[in-house]
């Protein structure tokens, strides 16, 4: 038995071959005890390694292969929380030090932060294999690492394996230390080295002839069964064994990590807890006028207890530190998403959505159940979003606050053209092959036919197996529009900080799916075009016409506003002006906010692609009767006319209508934002039908279900996040309804946002009686204004120098 202790998963960008989770299979397979996954420079890979090891009971070793400034690089594994804190330091020093994509770190730094960390060094690409001198290298690791330093003797059945060794176990028998056996592992299975060819070559930005020493000679870097690892070392059975050892000593698992709200900003005598509910209740009283109806107070003692007891009260008291300086700044922002359905979060000032009186639910956004963190997405007017995002950089510091990353993944178009370049076929022909797959959406035999190519050629079957394979695989680190990584403790210590190609940003090693598996907080500050928009014709509204029309100034249920909607009057108004929402509005004929609520939600793949918009406006217009497959629907389906509509919908069918569990029902929920990427919702297609025809409900409607299910994984929206843009939306089409001048002026000085050019949004205005003036150098400033017009209730619009290249 052994333990495989350099792995590197494609997550070593263009290094790699196998995902995190084939290696940890294939480990499994051969029934190893553990593996360590060691990915360049980074952690990048180790939380899709671990949920993939917690599936099949492996143990996760988390480290890196390091490197450092000499060229060379030395592999370092974390025994325990102290000796993870300091690898990602060490990580992060490198990265923010050196360009985009590279790390460098000197020996001294790494000997600085030795404190609980196992050191292996040796074997190709470390200072051993090369001809330069080691002993004062040794003596310094050996001062740091003391018994925690292990030399690496590493076997792929090169030419130079022999000499590499030999001078590792002399370094090993001069200075005592002990050797430990090792193969560098790329890919999970033999078959992966021509793709780790390519990547190869895509990295160093050379052809397949031009490779040279560039690529591996053999395919000896896939993991390796006991039994072949053993024979492959029979002469030094002692070094296998210490892989063992080496295992044993490191004990850290990443479900140590935890987010905590810094209390240094906490009152004097309050803890985090009771500062919630102060805040809580106090912002109750002012949504309610002063008096909490009960209900409401029920609920959110329900919430708060529950908060509690999940340890998630930082996170809520983070959120509200956002929404409070967006406040007192007058920027506008507004919570979005499953945080609509916490009535803590409407109180808090977070969301805008009073969800006890749209009776929204609660365990849609957070359930003792579910093993994950809630989410709040903020969305913030774009045109003020960088001044939250430098508040947030300024109160936390740079060590407190980084960017969530964004993994850019290989798409068919981009995996066909890298793999095409390093096989040395023509530019201009990958640029016919990409342009029908865009129209196909895959590669294929046929396809290579239709661009006139022979599929038998063997350098067009590789094209073509190639890149199939490279589909999905990370090619480098991007930014999260908007997600945040805040901590008490630096950020740092949680997880390695690296620059982000655009200025003043720094990004982690982990996108959104990683921090949401181990539990850790993101806060999503999002730019929204609406909201800009909205501060902007306010603005105007309050210095032309001193009237107030704030948000909270907005009569409800606006008669004018909802005859201008059914008139397909809409252009400009945030989410119902696409000429699609515009079509269905005379059959749906909104009278209320709610009516907007499914409007917004209605013109989605889900519902249009399951069929559901056609029976739902059918059953509006009275053109058909309201009817339930079977009596237990009634309560799920009632809202939206026996129609399922929003992904809450399909979540309670699931377990009122199919015999779902609430565990199984918030896999489904989990499967069904990440099909596309997995797979993962087919395996749910029988399960649901057949539970819902074994409970009386007819085949039909379930398939039918079952293809709004499959729609909402491409894009349907849940009944909270539908009903955050309806309150923009009405918002919206209020002020264009009543102030159409100022929000014309608005709109123009908005863009771009929407669907509609800025000759599109005048030619409107002036339809509907507006005064539009054109750009004049002595009268206009670069953007549209508003200008007094004699004789009028309403000023007139003044196009800004800005608009003369847009309007031509």
């Amino acid at each position: 038995m052994y333990v495989p202790l350099w792995c590197k998963s494609n997550h070593s960008f263009l290094e790699g071959a196998s995902h995190p989770e084939e290696l940890v299979r294939a480990a499994h397979e051969f029934r190893l005890p553990a593996l360590a996954l060691v990915d360049r420079d980074g952690v990048y890979g180790v939380v899709e390694a671990l949920l993939a090891a917690e599936q099949v009971g492996l143990r996760l070793l988390v480290g890196a292969q390091v490197s450092v400034c000499d060229g060379t690089h030395v592999l370092l594994l974390a025994q325990d929380r102290t000796g993870y804190r300091n690898l990602c330091r060490l990580l992060t020093c490198g990265r923010l030090r050196s360009r985009k994509g590279t790390s460098e770190v000197s020996w001294e730094e790494v000997c600085a932060h030795a404190q609980g960390l196992v050191a292996l060094w040796g074997g190709q690409g470390s200072l051993l294999a090369s001809s330069g001198e080691a002993d004062p290298i040794v003596r310094m690791l050996h001062d740091a690492f003391q018994d925690r330093l292990y030399l690496l003797v590493a076997r792929h059945r090169r030419f130079d394996d022999v000499t590499v060794e030999t001078r590792t176990r002399q370094l090993a028998s001069r200075y005592g230390l002990p050797v430990v056996a090792a193969t560098e592992v790329l890919y999970h299975t033999p078959a992966r080295q021509p793709l780790q060819d390519v990547l190869a070559c895509v990295r160093c930005g050379v052809t397949l002839a031009e490779a040279g020493r560039r690529i591996r000679p053999n395919a000896e870097h896939a993991v390796k069964s006991a039994e072949a690892f053993s024979a492959l070392f029979a002469d030094d059975p002692q070094a296998v064994r210490r892989t063992l050892e080496v295992a044993e000593r490191c004990s850290f698992s990443l479900r140590e990590l935890r987010y905590r709200y810094p209390s240094e900003w906490l009152p004097e005598g309050y803890t985090s807890g009771q500062w919630l509910r102060h805040l809580t209740f106090e912002g109750a009283r002012a949504r309610y006028g002063g008096r909490i109806p009960p209900e409401v107070s029920r609920q959110l003692e329900r919430e708060l207890a529950l908060i509690e007891e999940l340890d998630y009260v930082g996170y809520f008291l983070t959120v509200h530190d956002v929404v409070a300086f967006c406040r007192e700044r007058g920027i506008l922002c507004q919570g979005r998403g499953s945080a609509a359905n916490s009535a803590v979060c409407y109180c808090l000032g977070v969301t805008a959505v009073d969800p006890v009186r749209m009776e929204l639910l609660f365990e849609r956004f957070l359930s003792r159940e579910r093993a994950e963190p809630p989410d709040i997405d903020l969305d913030i007017q774009h045109d003020r979003r960088e001044e939250v995002i430098q508040w947030v950089y300024r109160k936390y510091g740079r060590d407190r606050a980084a960017m969530v990353a964004n993994k850019i993944r290989y798409r068919m178009r981009s995996a066909l053209r890298d793999v095409g370049r390093v096989l040395g076929i023509g530019r201009v022909t990958l640029e016919r092959l990409t342009k029908l797959v865009d129209l196909h959406g895959e590669l294929s035999p046929h396809l290579l036919r239709e661009a006139g190519l022979d599929p038998e050629v063997p350098v067009y079957r590789h094209l073509i197996s190639l890149a199939a394979e490279l589909v999905g695989f990370p090619r480098h680190l991007s930014i999260h529009p908007g997600g945040f990584l805040l901590g008490s403790e630096p950020v740092c210590d949680l997880v390695p900080i690296e620059n982000a190609a655009m200025p003043d940003r720094t990004v982690v090693q982990w996108d959104k799916y990683d921090l949401e598996a181990l539990g850790l907080f993101k806060v999503d500050l999002l730019g929204l075009g609406g909201l800009t928009l909205l501060d902007r014709c306010i603005r105007l509204v309050r210095e032309h016409r001193g009237v107030e029309v704030g948000m909270e100034c907005i009569p409800p249920d606006d008669p004018k506003t909802f005859e201008m909607i059914h008139r397909q009057d809409t252009v400009g108004v945030f989410q119902i002006e696409s000429r699609a929402q515009m079509a269905i509005a005379p059959q749906l004929r909104p009278r209320t906010y709610y009516d907007l609520v499914i409007q917004v939600a209605l013109i989605r793949p889900g519902p249009i692609e399951g069929g559901m918009l056609e029976a739902y406006l059918r059953r509006r217009r009275g053109l058909e009767p309201v009817t339930y497959p079977h009596p237990c629907l009634v309560p799920v389906l009632e809202k939206t006319l026996g129609v399922p509509l929003f992904q809450e919908q399909v979540i309670r069918l699931a377990v009122v209508a199919a015999g779902y569990t609430p565990g199984e029902a918030d896999q489904l929920r989990r499967d069904l934002g990440a099909w596309q990427r997995s797979g993962r919702l087919e395996r749910h297609r029988q399960r649901l039908i057949s539970g819902m025809v074994g409970r009386g409900i007819p085949p039909k409607f379930a398939e039918q279900v079952f293809r709004q299910i499959q729609g909402f994984g491409s894009y349907g929206f849940p009944e909270s996040h539908a009903a955050s843009f309806a309150l923009i939306a009405y918002a919206t089409g209020y002020l264009r309804c009543h102030f159409l001048p100022e929000f014309t002026c608005a709109l123009l000085n908005a863009q771009p946002m929407g669907f509609y050019a800025v000759h599109t949004i005048v030619d409107d205005a002036r339809r509907h009686g507006v005064v539009v003036r054109g750009p004049d150098v002595n009268a206009s400033e670069a953007r549209a204004t508003l200008e007094p017009l004699p004789g009028a209730a309403q000023p007139a619009v003044r196009l800004g120098l800005a608009s003369v290249r847009t309007l031509g």
